[in-house]
């Protein structure tokens, strides 16, 4: 009796030990390969749409961008040099399998203010795995659908969830009127948690006329 009862508290262990490789499988490759293909046909969309003319009228804000719509393509150099995003408009959980999302109502890129910018860490594509290895000069480049704007990272602090000051105009200055043009990258810290978020900031340095069109093979 003994030995079956520790045969089936072994088998048990063995099952959930595969229960549990499977899922780590699939957190891991799995959300991936769901981010891959919808950075793919993000970046097909932003391709077919900036080829056609820039439509007349208003300037584009937020607001007018639907949820979930690509708007920029984000790559930094640090992260490889063949890694690049497409940034999907929107931070709901849903955006963000998709890829990297833009808090809406806060400025777009090479706006006056403070471009905010989320992504995870670890799954669907981990776009920010590497934001702790980020150093005070990195560029951090997006690009529309006419021009290059270049980043350069200026610093960087870790918070707690509920810390969202971060993506005020001015960060950490909620009411203040900007003066400058910025980025804050925002993900998870550690990795594998979401006790805290990690911040990178920057500010814009330079921009310049986009040269290429995003790539239909995004990371």
């Amino acid at each position: 009796m003994i030995r079956g009862l520790i045969r089936g508290t072994g088998e048990i262990c063995i099952t959930f030990g595969l229960l549990l490789l499977f899922f780590v499988a699939y957190e891991l490759w799995g959300t991936g390969q769901y981010t891959h293909a919808q950075q793919n046909s993000l970046a097909k969309k932003l391709d077919e749409e900036w080829a056609k003319p820039a439509a007349k009228g208003p300037k584009v804000t937020s607001e007018k961008i639907k949820l979930g719509d690509g708007i920029a393509m984000i790559r930094i150099p640090r992260f490889g040099k063949n890694t690049k995003f497409v940034v999907v408009e929107g931070v709901t959980v849903a955006d963000l399998r998709k890829g990297p999302g833009h808090y809406p109502k806060t400025a777009l890129p090479g706006q006056l203010g403070n471009f905010v910018v989320s992504g995870h860490r670890t799954t669907y594509g981990a776009p920010f795995n590497k934001a702790a290895e980020l150093r005070q000069g990195d560029q951090i480049l997006v690009d529309t659908r006419d021009k290059q704007y270049v980043y350069k990272v200026t610093g960087h602090q870790i918070v707690q969830p509920t810390e969202l000051d971060v993506i005020a105009p001015v960060p950490f200055h909620p009411g203040r009127l900007p003066s400058k043009k910025m980025i804050t990258l925002t993900t998870c810290h550690p990795k594998y948690s979401a006790a805290q978020r990690y911040i990178v900031f920057g500010e814009l340095v330079s921009e310049v006329p986009r040269v290429t069109a995003p790539s239909k093979k995004a990371a």
